[in-house]
């Protein structure tokens, strides 16, 4: 079953002789469960391609699916609300709360749409990612390591349609690395998580369903790994 399909993508910035085309027609789709990595050089517009399917940056031109959903056929509210149920957004430097603990930072996007805290779910995930008995700690109580699992389960928590991660390694050790990679294959498996990662790292690619690659803003290679 098809959870995001992109078509004829393209993101331009500036005008005229200072005019850069980021994305330049764009196009494939991902199936629900699917775990593709997106590889390429520094500025071959793979950040932005996540940032457009995340909801955070719009396209010039072109069409995003999300779940059968035309993201940008949505108004400025409508689209808010997509980006805390419909998307988990994982950055490499974190972005947690500083002034909030481990269980309102992943309960976060939750208490902003106004619902309740599956508390079930809120334990599960904690047990998952190794925080139990940190769940009172705040960010700068807690090592590299540790934020990021934080902020893949404040991702995870409203069991979105698609997680998103831009080198969610970038910024951790190679111990550090292998186990956050670990741990989003197995949200991948266990919860059915349809994963895109954005990686300089070829050994994390090659982890993945799927590898993307991406030069100049465009798609030169799409194939499986045979995982």
């Amino acid at each position: 079953m098809e959870i995001l399909k992109v078509d004829d993508l393209c993101r331009v910035y500036g005008k005229d002789e200072n005019e850069v085309k980021a994305l330049d027609h764009v196009s494939f789709s991902v199936e629900k469960g699917e775990f593709v990595a997106i590889i390429g050089p520094s500025g071959s517009g793979k950040s932005t391609l996540l940032h457009i399917l995340g909801g955070v940056d719009k396209p010039t031109s072109g069409k995003v699916w999300v779940d059968g959903k035309d993201v940008y056929a949505q108004n400025d509210e409508q689209l808010a609300i997509f980006r805390r149920r419909q998307v988990g957004l994982i950055y490499q430097f974190y972005n947690l709360i500083p002034v909030l603990n481990v269980r309102e930072n992943i309960t976060l996007p939750v208490l902003m749409d106004g619902r309740k805290v599956n508390e079930e779910r809120l334990n599960e995930l904690i047990g998952i990612l190794g925080l139990d008995g940190r769940e009172e700690h705040l960010p700068n109580q807690l090592s590299g390591g540790q934020q990021q699992r934080v902020s893949i389960g404040r991702a995870l928590m409203n069991a979105p349609a698609v997680v998103l991660a831009d080198e969610p390694t970038g910024n951790l050790d190679s111990k550090n690395s292998q186990e956050i990679v670990e741990l989003l294959k197995s949200s991948n498996k266990k919860y059915g998580q349809t994963l895109i990662i954005i990686t300089h790292d070829e050994s994390i690619a090659l982890q993945a369903d799927r590898i993307i690659a991406i030069e100049d803003g465009h798609i030169v290679r799409d194939e499986e790994t045979g995982k």
